[in-house]
């Protein structure tokens, strides 16, 4: 006979079997949440662990820049340092030790004439707009001109340097002034010395582990008609001289010219009587043989084949376009653009130049004779610390074009001397040494 059970007890068991589903919910929830919290944790520490091995590397392992300086040098800056906090001439940007060195270079010392070219500097990049020049221009043009105009950086040297190369012989002035106009290629020109003291030189200087702002130049003459270069070619040089002359001084350390003919090398030993010996030490003109040469300077790896190397840079459409050297690899790129985060300065002083004549001239200038266009540059007015890892964007000055008429037509020696003098040596092209348009090999 069937068991018969009340309403009550019916009651009773359906009440239980709820509760017990009830219970069986808040458990299954309470473990849920609890693995949920615990792979929250789990994933918060391991965050936690990583960040924490990244600070402790950058803490443990930054990275050390030997900078070495000569006392007087070092006076120097310092007093010309001063000058132009009290005349409210020094941005943030270029207070940078070896920016005023080599400002200071240029006028041999001479506090007077160095501040007066600074001035200049400032007033150009602010009417040019120099310091934004990176974000703002972009040369859509740059395959057509490197077609026509083989140029770039590829490599260090030995010692760490940037190596720039121009193969002159292959240049094509109309088809380089139909791709481009003058005032976009010295837009180009500006922009890349702002690249290489921004990124080149810092990238460099991290990878060999010492402070480098020159550069290294060969210029390849093999096959160059001087005849080719026209009144608007020699105008284009000229203000590419001025520029960096003016803007950009003292940043060669040497520069080869290969495969020079007996024409242009007599010129040459000619025209090296009228330059400063400083100068010529920085220059070597050479002839075929001039592999050997180079390979003391640059190691086989970091030279293109056609120049004696071993390197071709074959995905890159050839070593000029390969941008090859440390501002390519990532890594240091990030070390460059986290600056003195990531690095610090050992610097070392020496005496190598006790001969060093240095001229601290007074030359007080009253606030109303600065111009309105100064009044709004940024002052940094402390005295320590303005030593920085990276020499932040420096210079230029993009003046009126200068008269150049007399100039394409001039064929006599003396006149070489004012266009080679130290501090207006040209980044490249060589037409710029004002080499009579009479010279053929």
């Amino acid at each position: 006979m069937p068991e018969v059970i009340s309403v009550e007890e019916n009651e009773r068991l359906r009440s239980t079997d709820f509760e017990i589903c009830e219970e069986e919910k808040r458990r299954s929830r309470s473990r849920y949440l609890s693995k949920k919290a615990m792979s929250a944790s789990t994933r918060l520490t391991h965050s936690l662990r990583r960040r924490g091995r990244r600070v402790s590397d950058s803490r443990c392992a930054p990275i050390s820049i030997e900078d070495v300086r000569d006392a007087a040098e070092e006076k120097a800056v310092n007093g010309f340092r001063n000058a132009l906090i009290a005349r409210d001439m020094l941005p943030s940007r270029h207070d940078d030790y070896h920016t005023m060195l080599r400002f200071l270079k240029a006028r041999k010392f001479d506090i007077d004439k160095t501040f007066q070219m600074w001035v200049e500097m400032l007033n150009w990049r602010k009417e040019n707009g120099v310091d934004t020049i990176m974000q703002d221009f972009v040369y859509e043009e740059y395959d057509e001109v490197q077609s026509c105009y083989p140029h770039g950086y590829h490599g260090v040297d030995k010692e760490g340097r940037p190596v720039y190369i121009e193969r002159l012989g292959q240049i094509d002035p109309s088809k380089l002034m139909s791709c481009t106009t003058v005032e976009r290629f010295l837009k180009y020109h500006v922009q890349g010395f702002e690249k290489t003291f921004s990124e080149k030189f810092p990238a460099c200087s991290i990878a060999a582990k010492r402070h480098i702002d020159s550069t290294i130049t060969i210029l390849d003459v093999q096959g160059v008609n001087w005849m080719s270069f026209g009144k608007v070619a020699h105008d284009l040089v000229m203000r590419i001289q001025k520029i960096d002359g003016d803007n950009y001084p003292e940043i060669l350390h040497q520069m080869f010219i290969v495969n020079a003919g007996s024409g242009f090398k007599l010129v040459w030993n000619t025209a090296k009587g009228f330059l400063d010996p400083k100068t010529t030490a920085k220059i070597q003109v050479l002839g075929y043989k001039f592999h050997d040469k180079l390979l003391e300077v640059i190691d086989s790896s970091q030279l293109p084949d056609f120049l004696g190397g071993t390197c071709s840079c074959p995905n890159e459409g050839g070593c000029l376009k390969s941008n090859k050297g440390p501002w390519s690899d990532p890594g240091i790129m990030k070390l460059v653009h986290a600056g003195n985060a990531m690095c610090s300065r050992k610097t070392k002083r020496s005496s190598d130049f006790d001969d060093l004549e240095i001229k601290l001239f007074s030359s007080k200038v009253a606030n109303s004779e600065k111009s309105s266009a100064d009044s709004t540059l940024d002052v940094r007015s402390n005295t320590s610390g303005f030593i920085k890892l990276v020499p932040l964007n420096d210079n230029g000055r993009m003046s009126e074009p200068t008269s150049t008429s007399s100039v394409a037509e001039q064929t006599d020696v003396a006149g070489v001397h004012e266009a080679i003098s130290t501090n207006r040596l040209p980044h490249g092209i060589i037409s710029s040494i004002k080499l009579s348009s009479r010279i053929s090999d």
